[in-house]
């Protein structure tokens, strides 16, 4: 395995005042774009709803739950599709990535009536033993035996993967695994009933990573020009080091002990 080439930026070496001007004519862009950012959120806000029907089934440190049960009281549930198969070993890296920012936002969304939790297929004893490894916090349920993942479209059966087509962002495409990352939220009116507002895969998920948003702010921005796969820096946390080497070359590395293509 090689290293991942260091490469240096090659700025353009201008005075202050030449930099304040290009500084102020890139401010009016990222103002354009925050615009754009709040027209599109409040879109989202307005998207019409799905009422639940189905009584999904989750277990978790209290025992088998509910749907309805999830919100711990609350009105706005937001549920993470972490990739953790049930015959994987541990979770997926660009999962736990994400699983690394969760903590710290958990005070902040109660306060605004919102739970986050993360819900994988795997049984609740290896959530439970790998969450311990990582150290996190967050609320963290197993959907194993229920259908739960497959209704939102996060996992796929063998014999999909095999064929080579799953239903995966709104669109017929190729996965290399039986689990895929996503993010789901839910509304609970005063009645008890439970309706669906929004989903999001694949680079939707990437403003949950604050590391790519403070990465995107320094000269080198997130570094990953030249990989084949975009996150094969990424580790889990307990996992990096001063040594660490990328191979520039690699792709997507299927977890050990999931169905991948051509691997049945």
């Amino acid at each position: 395995m090689k290293k991942s080439a260091k490469k240096e930026p090659k700025p353009k070496i201008v005075s202050r005042a030449a930099w304040l001007k290009a500084r102020k004519a890139l401010l009016a862009k990222e103002k354009r774009l925050t615009r754009q950012r709040d027209a599109l959120t409040a879109a989202r806000r307005r998207l019409p709803w799905v009422k639940i029907e189905k009584d999904y089934v989750f277990e978790g440190p209290h025992g088998r739950q509910s749907l309805s049960d999830l919100f711990a009281g609350r009105r706005q549930l937001i549920v993470y599709h972490f990739m953790f198969g049930p015959q994987w070993e541990e979770g997926c890296p660009s999962c736990s990535f994400i699983g690394d920012h969760m903590d710290a936002t958990l005070p902040h969304l109660r306060a605004r009536d919102t739970t986050l939790i993360a819900v994988s297929r795997a049984p609740y004893f290896k959530l439970q033993a790998f969450q311990k490894r990582m150290g996190w916090r967050f609320p963290w349920y197993s959907s194993f035996g229920d259908n739960f993942n497959f209704g939102f479209h996060v996992s796929f059966t063998p014999e999909a993967i095999a064929k080579g087509e799953v239903y995966y962002n709104y669109q017929k495409t190729t996965f290399p695994v039986e689990e895929a990352p996503g993010l789901s939220v839910f509304y609970k009116d005063s009645k008890g009933e439970i309706f669906h507002t929004y989903s999001s895969y694949a680079r939707g998920l990437e403003n949950l990573l604050g590391t790519y948003n403070f990465l995107d702010l320094v000269p080198k921005g997130r570094d990953e020009d030249g990989l084949a796969f975009s996150m094969a820096w990424v580790r889990h946390h307990d996992r990096y080091d001063d040594n660490d080497v990328v191979d520039p070359k690699a792709g997507y590395r299927a977890p050990e002990g999931a169905v991948s293509a051509g691997k049945i």
